[in-house]
């Protein structure tokens, strides 16, 4: 059969050419494109839609369902390989979400992607395809290696395999002339086996996700509270007065996020969503597995209140609320919590003094919300006896993202809302396991609490020097500092910045090993060598010597639980995640004191291990067989904050100037809500009422009028780098919306090409996904 992919015109890079219609990284069916105001109830029989089509293009009219019935479920269940929200705790029998039943089936597809595929196509054909082709090709049955006088890639043996990756890292000079990358997606068991090897061989490189997409979070709790994690769990959700959601569109992001947000407003709770755009989560929900309501189309409000702040302008936001409840508490001394903030916090005066000395037209200004919207939403704030503040990427990707995190604990201080049911900080994490990624091990800046333990259980020595995170191992592979690229799952070469310089970095090393279930554009974005290890998926049985396998997750809200897969795996050549990495750490270091089989045989001798490690998860094995398993140990819960002082601190930051000079805009780049991070199932995008279209920019009205734009008229896009530097994309279409002036945003990872690698906050670390200066002009029209 002849395949007939449609192809990104011989832009790899997904730029466009001056003068023609971009084509986005989907399906591109050339079928009319349309946007309309699409205020449909999130959820609901919209989803349910979607969920009937999904199966029925998976063809698993038996199996899916039989999945989905499965999926995150206690005893015997699997978890979903989606979102980190965590399960339902009270026994629904539907806890699923149509993002999830889509990412489960799309990994459930009957096509392969076998040696014969690869004999009919060289690299630098599939290279031309869309990355929707790529990944519809199906599931990798066999380990592969590139061969460079074919432009093909070729069988290889799991040995051999493993011995070239072992040869390879033994032959470099220095074990920092490798990095080794996690997506969210790695098993707990497997991110320790992962961090053990690479620690052993003599390296901190151990980037992830998160250094894209949390480390604000993550470095802000630390230093306010003595935590990387929030400190409530999903009860907490159903007890609170008053909750925040900031830069998140849960429809899409954490969908069963709506069931719980349903569920506040009909207990009367008030919720707000701090978002520059409108978001569906932010109307109404129609909960799928309420029959009686989707029954009668009853919609419940997921929103009591929008507030629009400038891309960037959150901070300023945060401030102005708290500026309002210092004022009220003028008045009002039960608008503070006063014994809390003596008894347990510090810095409290020079915060207060900051907030006094900036003037309400300063918040504005920065904001971009009125001020008396900042004091609406401070007067529910001091109504609430309990606030929880939960947030995502619209908060942490841009330069002051940790110190926008540290207002929001700021403003929690204030009134106590730390420590107590139904109050607290709450990060939405985004893939499944990113946060046990972390907690397990995997951190290229580790304490060396952990480090300790870490060499005194496993008999190793770990280096104490920091490694590379993601921006400093592309800086490295392009200077051909790292020579040799691990990854496990994910899609780097598209997940990063600046797709340009990424390409041309992991081009530029030795060796690239992607274990992966699904052909991808990192596989085409290759060092000199390369190897595609495929692994199991975690709706797949896993059976090692002594039996049946289970592995464990840690959710966004620190619950962990066990996770089995039901189905047969697609082919009989797959390994699981950790036996894979056993192969290749006994390969790289044949000497190893460390039973790297005895692990593999039976993973209880993995947990065994990381419960004398890790904090929390001591009686790992058995606790984590209890019904629902347990939740990790949370000082900061408790009012015990293991800073430096032992009380949580308030942080003066100085309100940074987040407005642009005129005819510069600033861009946040974001998920359409039929994708999951770099996966795109449609160029659709229900949400926000857009058709057959992804190379777009969602634009205020007045923005468009002001450079003679009509909606879906082409435009270019150019972005400003810090160093001087420029980027361009072309023949996008602009596209009104509810935004406010100078905010535009669009999708990844089409437009992470305009996000240069310097441009990355030198708070956090993190790439300024949401924070890119851009100016917009029509197509053909720049200079």
């Amino acid at each position: 059969m002849t395949l007939e992919p449609d192809a990104l015109r011989g832009d790899e890079l997904g730029r466009g050419a001056p003068g023609e219609p971009a084509r986005g990284r989907g399906p591109n069916r050339d079928e009319p494109f349309s946007q309309k105001d699409d205020s449909a109830p999130a959820a609901g029989w919209g989803a349910a839609r979607s969920v009937l089509n999904v199966v029925a293009k998976s063809g698993e009219y038996v199996a899916a369902p039989r999945a989905i019935l499965r999926m995150n479920h206690e005893n015997g269940g699997f978890d979903c390989p989606g979102c980190a929200w965590p399960d339902d705790r009270h026994g629904l029998h539907l806890d699923i979400c149509e993002n999830g039943i889509k990412h489960v089936t799309w990994e459930m597809t009957r096509k392969r992607v076998d040696r014969s595929f690869f004999a009919r196509h060289t690299v630098s054909e599939l290279a031309e395809w869309t990355d929707f082709a790529l990944e519809d090709q199906g599931r990798l049955t066999e380990p592969l290696t590139y061969d460079p006088a074919t432009d093909r890639y070729v069988p290889i043996s799991w040995d051999d395999a493993f011995e070239l990756v072992g040869s390879t890292l033994r032959g470099l000079d220095s074990p920092h002339e490798a990095s080794f990358y996690t997506s969210g997606r790695l098993s707990n068991e497997a991110t320790f086996l992962y961090q053990l090897w690479v620690r052993e061989f003599g390296t901190n490189n151990l980037p992830d996700c998160s250094n894209m997409c949390h480390e604000a979070s993550g470095r802000a709790l630390t230093a306010a509270l003595g935590t990387g994690k929030g400190t409530c769990d999903i009860d907490d959700w159903d007890l609170a007065d008053l909750i925040v959601v900031m830069g998140v569109n849960a429809a899409s992001n954490a969908p069963r996020m709506l069931t719980t947000l349903a569920g506040a407003h009909r207990r009367g709770a008030q919720i707000v969503h701090v978002n520059p755009l409108v978001e569906a989560a932010s109307r109404r929900t129609i909960v799928p597995h309420e029959f009686l309501a989707m029954g009668t189309f009853h919609a419940t409000r997921t929103g009591t209140m929008n507030v629009q702040p400038r891309i960037g302008g959150d901070l300023a936001l945060l401030r102005g609320v708290a500026k309002a409840v210092l004022e009220h508490a003028e008045t009002d001394p039960g608008a503070l919590d006063e014994q809390f903030i003596e008894r347990y916090t510090e810095g409290f005066d020079r915060y207060r003094e900051a907030v006094r000395a900036t003037a309400w037209s300063e918040l504005v200004r920065q904001s971009g919300v009125p001020e008396r919207q900042m004091r609406d939403l401070a007067r529910r704030y001091v109504a609430a006896h309990r606030t929880i503040i939960a947030w995502c990427l619209g908060v942490t990707q841009q330069e002051h993202g940790c110190d926008t995190v540290r207002e929001i604990v700021n403003l929690l201080l204030l009134k106590g809302n730390l420590g107590r049911e139904g109050a607290g900080v709450s990060p939405v994490r985004g893939h499944s396991n990113v946060q046990g990624n972390r907690t397990c091990g995997i951190d290229h800046r580790p304490g060396e609490d952990f480090l300790a333990r870490l060499d005194e259980v496993c008999g190793i020595r770990s280096p104490r020097e920091h490694g590379l995170d993601t921006v400093g191992t592309i800086q490295g592979m392009l200077a051909g500092r790292v020579k040799v690229f691990v990854a496990l799952g994910g899609n780097f070469a598209l997940a990063a910045p600046d797709t340009a310089t990424t390409f041309a970095a992991l081009r530029n090393t030795e060796l690239t090993v992607q274990v992966s279930t699904k052909l991808n554009r990192s596989h085409l974005v290759h060092g000199k060598r390369a190897l595609i290890l495929p692994c199991l998926g975690r709706t797949e049985r896993d059976v090692q010597r002594a039996g049946e396998q289970g592995v464990t997750v840690e959710d966004s809200m620190s619950m962990v639980h066990l996770s089995y897969g039901k189905r047969t795996p697609p082919s009989p050549h797959l390994k699981s995640e950790c036996a894979i990495l056993a192969g290749m750490a006994r390969a790289t270091l044949p000497d190893s004191a460390t039973p790297w089989e005895y692990y593999v045989e039976d993973y209880d001798r993995i947990r065994d291990t990381m419960a004398k490690v890790l904090f929390g998860f001591e009686d790992f094995n058995r606790r984590v067989r209890r019904p629902l398993g347990f939740r990790i140990r949370q000082p900061a819960r408790e009012r015990v904050f293991q800073t430096p002082s032992g009380r949580a601190g308030f942080h003066a930051a100085p309100l940074p100037d987040v407005v642009l000079p005129p005819g510069r805009l600033m861009l946040s780049t974001m998920r359409s809500h039929d994708q999951w991070n770099t996966t795109i199932y449609s160029d659709n995008d229900r949400y926000r009422g857009v058709r057959n279209l992804r190379t777009l920019l969602f634009m205020n009205a007045e923005d468009m009028a002001e450079r003679g734009l009509g909606e879906f008229d082409l435009i270019d896009i150019t972005s400003f780098a810090r160093d001087g530097s420029t980027r361009s994309v072309y023949g996008y279409r602009a596209v009104a919306y509810d935004l406010p002036r100078g905010s535009v945003a669009g999708y990844m990872p089409e437009l992470n090409v305009l996000c240069a690698l310097g441009d990355y906050s030198s708070q956090s670390d993190q790439p300024l996904m949401k924070h890119v200066v851009v100016e917009v002009v029509p197509a053909g029209s720049a200079s």
